[in-house]
């Protein structure tokens, strides 16, 4: 729930009460005034407060000076940054010298959204992952997105629960579940590191991490064991097929062969393709086609799917290091200070 509620990019409520101001006290001054409106001697005048001189630049100051405030991440501060071109500079100047109303203002629409951080935090528990997330992402939120969180509370709260649930490692049955019959895999069985992957063939975003795992094997070699296996979208038409091609391979000794041709080329996965590909690494051709006109393969891609329903696997790629959910298996540094903190590097 959380991740879906990103900023919008909304005209703040910090952004019309300097307005506000500014329009106020630059109307102070001027031939505009009658008479009648000049003030009389028995009438206590405002505080005025002093301008900054007006310059090209007041209104990328009044942004910088707002942002120290905000928060250069908030929606405020992108506001603001985005209408900064199209404001006068006398306004901005103006605004620049009434900063303390809008830190004020800053502090008070800041409120509900660390009242939310409070109350997550406190339900999801300090140290959680979760906890880290909410902290990290909801100063970025707009004062409304907050207070509309606020209001659903009990859903956004099971939502994140939900979430903390999967970023728990595996335990020592679960691991050994994904580890189980013959999938394709690399590396020694008694490495110190286990990387387990759930990959799409149709997946763009898994073929980014089939980049990482080659940069995985190259530098790590025989330290870790890989383990491929086959979660293949429903709304990947050609994906279930590719992966009953891709056991097929394997069960001629070419899986990585194959895997790599599959993912050179996840826009030509149609039968045809898996047949080229088939012949292009050394297959025995014949045998390949049975596989596939007899769908040999298509209860074992099913078992795979079911075993990363099994451990709360719902997008591709999804990839554990020994037990342990990796934030992003699409980035090699990421994976790599993974495998570094097992190995003590």
């Amino acid at each position: 729930m959380l991740m879906s509620f990103a900023p919008r990019r909304v005209w703040p409520a910090i952004a019309t009460a300097a307005l506000v101001t500014v329009g106020a006290t630059a109307s102070l001054g001027g031939c505009d005034r009658s008479p009648a409106e000049k003030t009389e001697p028995d009438q206590v005048e405002a505080p005025k407060v002093a301008t900054p001189q007006v310059t090209e630049e007041s209104c990328e100051a009044y942004a910088q000076a707002l942002c120290e405030v905000a928060g250069t991440e908030s929606g405020t501060c992108q506001s603001f940054k985005s209408l900064q071109d199209v404001l006068a500079p006398a306004a901005c100047a103006a605004g620049l010298g009434n900063m303390e109303h809008s830190k004020a203002a800053i502090e008070k629409l800041g409120a509900t959204c660390k009242e939310l951080v409070a109350k997550l935090c406190s339900d999801l528990g300090d140290d959680t992952k979760t906890c880290g997330l909410v902290r990290e992402q909801t100063p970025n939120f707009p004062p409304d997105r907050c207070q509309e969180m606020l209001a659903q509370y009990d859903t956004v709260l099971d939502d994140l629960k939900a979430m903390e649930a999967k970023n728990k490692p595996l335990d020592e049955a679960q691991q050994k579940s994904i580890l189980a019959g013959d999938p394709p895999t690399f590396g020694p069985a008694d490495a110190k590191v286990t990387l387990v992957e759930f990959s799409d063939f149709q997946c763009p975003y898994c073929s980014k991490a089939a980049n990482v795992v080659t940069q995985v094997r190259d530098k790590y070699g025989d330290k870790v064991r890989f383990v491929f296996r086959q979660f293949p979208l429903p709304f990947h038409t050609e994906a279930h097929a590719a992966s009953q091609a891709a056991l097929a391979a394997h069960a001629q000794g070419k899986f990585w062969e194959y895997h790599d041709l599959l993912f050179a080329n996840q826009s030509a996965l149609k039968g045809e393709d898996l047949e080229k590909y088939a012949k292009q690494v050394g297959l025995n051709v014949a045998t390949f086609n049975k596989a596939m006109s007899d769908k040999t393969y298509g209860e074992a891609v099913d078992g795979d799917l079911s075993m990363g329903k099994s451990v709360a696997v719902s997008g591709t790629p999804t990839v554990f290091i020994n037990g342990a959910r990796v934030s992003n298996p699409t980035s090699f540094e990421t994976v790599a200070a993974e495998i570094d903190k097992i190995l003590g590097s």
